[in-house]
Order: C-alpha cells, then structure tokens, then sequence
C-alpha cells in the first residue's frame, strides 16, 4: 500500500503590513493610556494628601485621599453648579489666603457648614445656621453625624464672631478644629465653582482607611 505523508504547512509569518498594524496598536495604547489617567484625574476622581491641621480629628497630617469630581463635573457639563450636601468634606480652590497670613492661594480641604441662602453665624465658638427650613436656627455641629467624633475641638472662644448671608452661589465652609483653620471665618464664603471634589475616600493610613 502506498503511504501518504501529510505536507507541512509553511510557517506562518507576519507581513510588514501586519508588523506595522501591531506597531500601531501598541503605540496607540501607550499613548492613550497616560491621555486617559489625565482626564480621569482631571475630571473623575484624584489622590490627595492632607497637609496640615485644621480637619483633625477627621483627617489627620499626611492623609491620603480620593476626592471624587464627577458631580463636579456632570454639573458643568449640564451647565448647573455643584452643591454639595451640608456636611460633606471638600478640596476647593483658594486663592484669597491674605487674611490667614498666606501670600498665594492654594487648595484646602475643609467641611460644609453653609449653603446658599443660608444665614450663618459663629459666636462664642459655635455654629448656628439659619434658614427656611430652621428659621430659629440649628446647630450643625451637634445635628449632623461628623459632630459625634469632633465635639471636643469645635470651641474656639477667641474667634473672631462671624454672621453672614450666603447668596445663591456661595457656601461657608470651617475645618473641624476651629482653633487651628483657616476657613470662612476669616477669608468669606466660597463659591461654588471654586469647588474641585468631594472627599469620598481616606486610603491611607491603610489602618485608618474609610469612606466618606
């Protein structure tokens, strides 16, 4: 009987055409990658580190953090202003740091305390807002959640007393050790556009990690 032996297939080799598509792609990929962590940084969410006091016991010296911009960012994109919730910790954009004995501005992080309308005043260490809503006045410091983990570094007696009416963009915001921050009591409200994130995230120290 006569045997047939099965011909070899040749080997199987790129053609420059081929060689050049896969340069491409890994070109592309190398080039896209860095443009979207950029945009996501810009735009989505971004690492920050606490540097300073003034948010103690909240966030401590050296925190590292994830401050989320997506609502940020879907409000500009609709052409609205992001509003965060009384309460919630946020990084803003500062530039007027005159009256903190700062020459240039900077980004802090510090806690909501007034929203737009608001009346809001700090007399013998205390917060007292006033609105629609509470026409006699709460305490947010002793209202909302956070107070429970900062009662002891809210007294600040010899602060100067502040009492002002926020308009329809603006928003006071204090740290939670009142007697080492820099916030509204000294430089005014904010508005809301110089609000770059809420903070969503503390990551680091790893022990110490915890949602916002």
């Amino acid at each position: 009987m006569q045997e047939i032996s099965p011909t070899p297939e040749p080997a199987k080799t790129l053609t420059s055409t081929k060689r050049y598509r896969n340069l491409l792609a890994n070109v592309g990929v190398l080039l896209v990658a860095p443009l979207f962590a950029i945009l996501l940084t810009l735009f989505v969410f971004q690492s920050y580190q606490v540097d300073g006091y003034s948010m103690q016991n909240t966030l401590q010296n050296g925190d590292r953090l994830i401050v989320w911009k997506g609502s940020r960012t879907w409000a500009r994109i609709i052409g609205d202003q992001y509003i965060p919730n009384r309460g919630d910790v946020i990084v803003v954009n500062q530039d007027n740091l005159t009256a903190c004995g700062q020459s240039h501005g900077t980004q802090i992080v510090k806690r909501v305390i007034g929203l737009p309308g608001d009346r809001v005043v700090f007399s013998g260490g205390k917060y007292t807002v006033y609105n629609a809503t509470h026409p006699d006045g709460f305490s947010p410091d002793t209202t909302l959640p956070y107070g429970h983990a900062n009662t002891a570094l809210f007294d600040d007696p010899d602060s100067n007393s502040v009492d002002v009416t926020l308009g329809s963009t603006q928003l006071f915001v204090s740290g939670d050790h009142r007697a080492n921050s820099c916030d509204s009591r000294y430089f005014g409200p904010i508005q809301s556009s110089q609000i770059i994130g809420k903070v969503a995230a503390r990551f680091y120290p790893f022990d110490g990690a915890e949602k916002f």
